[in-house]
């Protein structure tokens, strides 16, 4: 890759020949038509024409080919399956993401030539870093807002996600940080409903969150959901920031990239990042986006946090999924853009050691929700319980062991253990 263009990996199936297959996406989404017109000089192409890089056979794929795939006469039971590279001009679309995506990521999905198409990854040029500042506070900065310079931060969603009135909402956040818990968030479906809106619940949450911090010498940190149009989301924030808030929460694929890059330009708060919609988009192995392609654009955009799934959780990444994003958000992307890998879904304090084990860190943000309401005792024990898990993770101590001289620890691993068999 130079500096002057952008390099994109895709798995592809075609009953074509795979290097014919990968330069017909190439033409497609650069100079090309289906046929050649009158101004598709042969030096046209040459400076704006996207090529093939690289190609790589790839053994045969396991899923039916997608709708509308043709399959020329006489041509094998299953197409031809490989890992292309194809570099893209950086002169025809200029460091934009909306005009990145259009042509990395835009008609090609529509081609009748090919069976599966999925972007895997994305190698960008200094020009990117140049227009986008990329996360203003990533893991450094949020353990200095919370007051936490080390160990895993323990966090939880709150819960019921709607219909949760101001006085109920106010109740639980004082218990929650009176625990001591490092992190709360708005669920993704709460955002502004007439039953609890945006402005009254930052209001309330913000004075139980002083009060408690009064209390206990450390303020939890709240993530409030300003998803909402691109033109609300600076109001919103400065909603939150003006109440004394510390960090506010965006779904990045319904406000869409642009709309988090927008924030991102205002923003004086961290920005948590949900994942809400992904699997739309980065589900099925025959289309859309790999994980590591998000991942790159949503820290390109401004996250300082974003969810990754979780270790035995209930949505459809393995462990291994898991794993390979978290270990993706710690490594240099564009000279650093770091980012706070958030872990949720099914997440309880039986799994602290197998989390630490596969992930190697503990610079994780872990998000319990029923694992930390449900508790047998309380929202305020399961706190206590997540903690003691994760601590006697950190210190090598087995959590038999643990639970056997820690209450809380033990409720909830009766409570959870029988829920999840």
């Amino acid at each position: 890759m130079t500096d002057e263009q952008v390099v994109a990996a895709y798995d592809i199936e075609s009953w074509l020949p795979p290097l014919r297959a990968a330069e017909v996406l190439a033409n497609e989404q650069s100079t090309g038509t289906f046929v050649r017109v009158p101004g598709e000089s042969d030096a046209l192409r040459r400076r704006f024409g996207a090529t093939v890089v690289e190609v790589t056979e790839l053994p045969e794929g396991r899923h039916p080919p997608l709708p509308g795939a043709h399959r020329p006469a006489g041509s094998g039971a299953r197409p031809h399956r490989a890992r292309v590279r194809i570099a893209f001009p950086l002169r025809n679309f200029g460091p934009s993401m909306p005009n990145l995506l259009a042509a990395v990521a835009g008609n090609l999905f529509e081609l009748r030539e090919l069976a599966a198409v999925r972007l895997v990854d994305l190698e960008l040029p200094d020009a990117f870093a140049e227009r986008y500042p990329g996360p203003a506070f990533g893991v450094d900065g949020t353990r200095r807002l919370m007051g936490a310079p080390d160990g895993a931060l323990i966090g939880t969603i709150i819960k019921p996600g709607v219909g949760l009135h101001l006085d109920a909402l106010r109740g639980l956040v004082r218990e929650l940080a009176e625990a001591g818990i490092d992190f709360i968030k708005d669920d993704e479906l709460n955002g502004n409903p007439p039953h609890a809106p945006l402005r009254d619940r930052v209001a309330a949450v913000t004075e139980e969150l002083d009060r408690a911090a009064d209390r206990t010498g450390r303020r939890t940190m709240y993530a409030f959901n300003i998803t909402d149009d691109i033109g609300r989301l600076e109001a919103n924030h400065d909603l939150v920031l003006a109440a004394g808030g510390t960090c506010v929460m965006v779904c990045v694929q319904t406000v869409g990239l642009a709309g988090v890059a927008h924030l991102r330009e205002r923003a004086a708060l961290p920005v948590h990042g949900h994942r809400a919609m992904s699997g739309a988009l980065l589900r099925s192995p025959q289309i859309g986006l790999g994980p590591l392609v998000f991942q790159k654009l949503a820290r390109l955009a401004g996250v300082d946090q974003l969810h990754v799934g979780g270790i035995a959780s209930k949505f459809y990444e393995t462990d291994e999924d898991v794993v390979a994003s978290v270990r993706a958000l710690r490594e240099p992307f564009l000279g650093g853009y770091q980012v706070l890998p958030v872990l949720s879904s099914g997440q309880w304090p039986g799994l602290a050691h197998r989390t630490l084990d596969l992930t190697g860190t503990t610079d994780l943000l872990v998000l319990a929700g029923g694992g930390i309401h449900a508790h047998p005792e309380g929202p305020a024990a399961g706190v206590a319980a997540m903690r003691a898990a994760w601590r006697a993770a950190a210190e090598g101590e087995p959590l038999a062991e643990r639970a056997a001289r820690d209450r809380h620890l033990a409720l909830a691993l009766e409570r959870f253990g029988e829920a999840r068999t």
